[in-house]
């Protein structure tokens, strides 16, 4: 514990507008503080939203890691359905340099419109996902822009399970989450949890049945620090496949023009007086949710609250600016290519000269 560090989380807990339950947790070196407002307790579990993103791309590190899949590897291996076009693999979908659209094809229906401002995943299969990847238009192709893609993302999810014989949910928690110690954290929407709000008005469980790669996951601020710890320090997490994937999710893969951005399995880098900051967000049509860290300074900070995120996303603001200011690197605003996705939102496509820089 750290009083210093608790008066810089404090101004967080009040950053999320009408939210009634928020939890943040930090970690600078050796101190390390969770803090709770409302209904939140330290395992009180949150939607996360599209920082189930970051646990699929360590799944798919740590099935690399094993030699049961590689980066390279075309879509076309594991599925029976491709999408027409230029071959994709799973780098390109952990990169968002697939060209996929942001959502597959038929998954605005009838039944999404009208859940719309509740759940408008939840009637979309993998079925339905299946069903979609013949009719499926790249915008361009792979690997010549960075365009942010909830279908990617979640295809990925599906890849890897087939790739290992199981379940996405399953497989997760076999290689990632037990071995990590993250018992509060998994896909299940009927384990308690907290409620989320949009505008107010209380939201129903978040259901992703369809692509639960891209944004199912719940989770506490407990299990994020503890996460969060394991990135600082891979050498000291899990078994050696989960070590080496832990340091892999950080390797910048490509290098956005003109900004100095990078962009890792999944997590995108900002430089911040020279060292690397990591970082993504996520939300649901109640909850929001922050997770960030300096792998070379020590620090992190995950931050959740109960309530679905604004156009302007102060709280995730918050958070971002809060993490800069306990590396000493001074308050920064998110990075323009912040994600708001699932519900909406996203990175605007990217063009990457000459194809993108893959780091090796």
């Amino acid at each position: 514990m750290s009083e210093a560090l608790d008066r810089a989380l404090t101004p967080l807990l009040g950053a999320a507008d009408g939210a009634r339950a928020v939890a943040v947790a930090a970690v600078r070196g050796e101190e390390c503080v969770l803090l709770c407002r409302g209904a939140a307790e330290p395992g009180t579990r949150f939607e996360v939203g599209s920082l189930t993103k970051t646990f699929t791309a360590l799944l798919l590190a740590e099935l690399v890691a094993r030699g049961e899949v590689r980066y390279d590897d075309p879509l076309d291996r594991y599925l029976p359905h491709v999408v027409p076009g230029p071959p994709i693999t799973l780098l390109h979908l952990a990169t968002h340099t697939s060209g996929l659209p942001r959502l597959p094809p038929g998954l605005i229906g009838r039944e999404a419109r009208a859940a719309w401002f509740s759940n408008p995943y939840a009637a979309f299969t993998s079925a339905d996902l299946m069903a979609a990847l013949p009719r499926t238009r790249l915008h361009h192709r792979p690997g010549t822009r960075v365009r942010y893609s909830n279908y990617g993302v979640g295809l990925l999810g599906h890849v890897l399970a087939r790739a290992a014989g199981g379940d996405y949910a399953d497989l997760l928690t076999e290689r990632v989450l037990a071995p990590l110690g993250l018992s509060d954290t998994d896909c299940d929407p009927y384990r308690p949890q907290a409620t989320g709000h949009w505008h107010g008005r209380p939201r129903p469980p978040w259901l992703v049945p369809g692509l639960p790669g891209a944004g199912a996951l719940r989770s506490s601020a407990r299990d994020l620090l503890r996460c969060l710890l394991a990135l600082l320090d891979p050498d000291r997490a899990g078994p050696p496949g989960l070590r080496t994937a832990l340091a892999d999710v950080q390797r910048p893969r490509l290098a956005l023009p003109r900004t100095g951005h990078r962009v890792c399995l999944v997590w995108n880098l900002r430089p911040r007086g020279g060292r690397p900051l990591l970082h993504h967000s996520g939300g649901t049509r109640g909850f929001s949710a922050f997770a960030g860290f300096l792998p070379r300074s020590g620090c992190a900070i995950a931050a959740l609250a109960d309530t679905s995120p604004t156009p302007l996303a102060p709280f995730v603001q918050a958070a971002y600016g809060t993490l800069c200011a306990l590396d000493g690197s001074g308050v920064g605003d998110v990075p323009g290519d912040r994600v708001r996705e699932l519900p909406g939102g996203g990175r605007e496509s990217r063009p990457l000269p000459g194809g993108p820089a893959h780091v090796q």
